[in-house]
């Protein structure tokens, strides 16, 4: 195997692995999401130190910056998917140069 084919066979299952980011982080935001609501376990304590509202705004905070990681993967996969293709198409092209039909 060249190395073009390996770079792009590894370029490939990292694009992969990237794609399926959101599939595995889905419930744990919607949950984290859900719980931002719900600080029940604060009690009175959390109200009167009035650490309800930042509490809820940090986590509101950190699933945005969640969703905007996975979109931010989403890309990369993409780009780093296209440069394996080109890579799987330069090598065939630098093998069909190095093997030329005769005929």
């Amino acid at each position: 195997m060249s190395d073009l084919k390996k770079e792009a066979a590894s370029m490939h299952k990292a694009a992969s692995g990237l794609r399926t980011v959101r599939h595995h982080t889905a419930k744990p935001l919607t949950d984290f999401k859900e719980q931002s609501h719900d600080l029940k376990a604060l009690g009175a304590l959390g109200s009167l130190l009035g650490a309800k509202d930042e509490i809820e705004k940090g986590m509101t905070t950190l699933s945005k910056l969640t969703m905007q990681l996975e979109e931010e993967w989403e890309g990369e996969a993409k780009l780093i998917g296209e440069v394996s293709d080109a890579f799987d198409l330069l090598d065939l092209l630098l093998e069909a140069a190095a093997h030329p039909k005769k005929g």
